[in-house]
């Protein structure tokens, strides 16, 4: 549907367009694209791989935009960027990213949304990867990097073309996007404060898990379980790390890096040795093989993917050791992440010195209050967090809460909590506090240069 059409991608390097725009070159469409980032010289090498696959790439002041493109615009794009005011003037048509993906998922003769406010991309990574190693060639739009794809000819790996007829797709709930999507089958990993209201996120969810065939659901979850109760039997999946469910995990073994554990099935059982840390990825697996199975894979094939399932990029991701401190890039960035991320690591030894920048100031006025509830209770006595201030590309927004708001609240609850007027302060004082023993975590998210900075102290502290 979208073969000799013309696109233009506005923020084509960003986690959401890069590999929907890789899917609609592969269907035949003539793709170019700008990207601020592109033209402040950060991220080259992303750049570089997308010009290798076809994609001709434009200053963001919009010279780069004909009549014949269709712009694709995220829903953060304001109406003052270059790119769309010269579609307005020269009358070319304006899709939003979602409407663009959601036309193509609900295309699909069958299509996978993994969906929920916690573990969107690993599970989708999860069952992409489950239903390419059974054979079914799946189709797969991702907004992080799946390694089990990723090859020296395809370094950026958020994207899967393939020639079955399935398509799995992560839907976000964050723009209210998830409404466009009719799946086949709905994963629903979690409902939590994120970027809308509890109330908000309730109507989303429910209405994108009663749209499908099998709606895949946590019974962990107060708030997926309570969808899980609304909905025919006939047309659920459910799935428990905890309790009773149609896929359950017991004799749990967690270790520095991976989980074993056993998974009962609905006719059938078998053990996981995970390579994927924490016990949410024990979830996470639970939702990939119970969505795997409503596409037909058996058990045991499923469990034998993940056994090799590799993750995706800056999910608790090792950047390396030197001079005995750990170094970890991790994209948590919600109180659920971040609570997933500081359970795991604190199961095992070592110290936590944190480093998190918040990813907008709009989510940090939302989740102000949360983010020191979550730090204030699950950081360990001698853990330090520190602080920049929320990542800013551009655009208006407002500032009213900052990132001292937060740490103040912490330190407040008797844990060590700083603000530092930038990034390179924080660096700095993670290279002081530092001492064998210690993990450094890099967590954010909305900002690819994050791996370049964990990679950067860990060459220091070498």
């Amino acid at each position: 549907m979208t073969r000799d059409k013309a696109y233009f991608f506005c923020g084509v390097g960003g986690s959401g367009m890069a590999p929907l725009a890789l899917i609609v070159m592969a269907g035949g469409a003539r793709v170019d694209g700008s990207d601020r980032s592109l033209d402040q010289g950060r991220t080259p090498a992303k750049f570089d791989f997308l010009r290798s696959r076809g994609i001709a790439l434009h200053p963001q002041d919009g010279s780069g935009v004909r009549p014949e493109h269709t712009l694709v615009i995220s829903g953060a794009v304001e109406e003052t960027v270059p790119d769309v005011q010269a579609a307005r003037r020269i009358g070319a048509p304006i899709l939003t990213r979602p409407e663009l993906l959601a036309s193509l998922f609900n295309a699909a003769p069958t299509s996978v949304g993994v969906a929920g406010t916690s573990g969107k991309s690993t599970t989708t990574a999860m069952i992409g990867w489950i239903l390419h190693f059974a054979g079914l060639d799946p189709t797969i739009m991702n907004g992080a990097e799946m390694k089990n794809f990723v090859t020296a000819e395809t370094p950026y790996a958020s994207a899967v073309v393939g020639k079955g007829d399935l398509f799995v797709s992560e839907v976000d709930e964050s723009d209210g996007s998830i409404a466009r999507y009719a799946p086949t089958i709905a994963v629903v990993n979690n409902v939590a404060l994120d970027h809308k209201s509890m109330d908000e996120l309730r109507a989303l969810f429910r209405d994108f898990a009663a749209k499908a065939r099998t709606a895949v659901l946590n019974l962990d979850n107060a708030e997926t379980a309570a969808l899980a109760a609304a909905l025919p039997r006939e047309r659920l999946l459910t799935y428990s790390a905890q309790g009773l469910a149609d896929f359950t995990a017991h004799e749990i073994e967690p270790a520095p890096d991976g989980v074993a554990f056993t998974v009962r099935g609905r006719d059938a059982e078998a053990r996981l040795r995970l390579p994927a840390p924490g016990l949410h990825n024990v979830s996470n697996a639970l939702a990939a093989l119970a969505a795997a199975s409503a596409c037909g894979v058996p058990l045991a094939k499923a469990v034998d993917a993940l056994a090799g399932f590799r993750g995706v990029r800056r999910r608790l991701e090792v950047a390396g050791t030197a001079g005995g401190v750990t170094v970890i890039d991790d994209f948590a960035h919600n109180p659920d992440k971040i609570a997933a991320t500081l359970d795991t690591l604190h199961a095992f030894p070592g110290r936590l010195l944190v480093m998190f920048q918040p990813h907008g100031f709009g989510p940090l006025r939302l989740m102000k209050d949360a983010f020191v509830e979550i730090f204030a209770g699950k950081l360990a006595p001698d853990d330090v967090l520190l602080m920049p201030e929320p990542v800013y590309f551009g655009g208006t927004v407002d500032r009213s809460v900052s990132s001292r708001d937060v740490t103040e609240g912490v330190a407040a609850h008797g844990r060590q909590a700083f603000a530092l007027p930038d990034r390179a302060a924080c660096g700095e004082r993670l290279l002081q506090l530092a001492r064998p023993g210690d993990r450094i975590v890099v967590m954010g998210a909305r900002d690819d240069t994050l791996t370049q900075f964990a990679a950067d102290l860990l060459a220091r502290l070498g």
